[in-house]
């Protein structure tokens, strides 16, 4: 079995902004947002449900000069205790690196908020959790390995595309942060 489905996601531009519309909290305006829906392809891995470590998962870019959708992974790779998993909300992500750890890393997307702790349940822990230390970026996965701990991935085959977009949309329409709006799927 393949962890990228073999088509992209598909809906229409305006079930998303629809969507966008009712979580974007009130009084906040963003030309450009990125929308994610947890368990898009619930077809893919065990039937109805959304599974780890495969690109079920779906990323839209939105803005008034671009709509595209992006398969995606918005679960950890690996069920352990202490893992996280962010909870479905509205999120400001800022240009950043990721891998900077392991040295100089590459261009992706990282939390706008002071510490980078967001709310995320983790494995084997009731509630949520906002205990700081481990960042949810906005990053590239693998071929192999949808490359998460916790983070949102994206295939190597489409990362490029979403990250020039996002940086180009971003520039475009002077915004020094996006909005990342996760849901679950309904």
């Amino acid at each position: 079995m393949s962890i990228i489905p073999a088509t992209r996601p598909a809906t229409r531009r305006d079930n998303v902004a629809k969507r966008i519309e009712k979580l974007l909290p009130r009084g906040v305006h963003f030309s450009v947002i990125l929308y994610a829906v947890r368990g898009f392809f619930l077809d893919m891995g065990s039937p109805e449900r959304n599974d780890r470590a495969i690109y079920d998962d779906a990323i839209f870019v939105f803005s008034p000069t671009a709509y595209v959708a992006y398969n995606a992974n918005c679960d950890p790779s690996i069920s352990r205790a202490g893992i996280a998993t962010l909870v479905p909300g509205c999120y400001l992500f800022k240009r950043g690196r990721h891998g900077i750890s392991r040295g100089r890393g590459y261009p992706a997307l990282r939390p706008a908020t002071r510490g980078e702790a967001l709310p995320v349940y983790r494995d084997g822990e009731a509630g949520v959790s906002k205990r700081p230390g481990v960042a949810i970026n906005i990053h590239r996965g693998g071929e192999t390995t949808t490359s998460s701990a916790g983070c949102q991935t994206l295939p190597p085959s489409q990362w490029q595309s979403f990250i020039g977009l996002t940086y180009q949309e971003m520039a475009r329409h002077g915004q020094e942060f996006v909005p990342y709006i996760l849901e679950d799927r309904q």
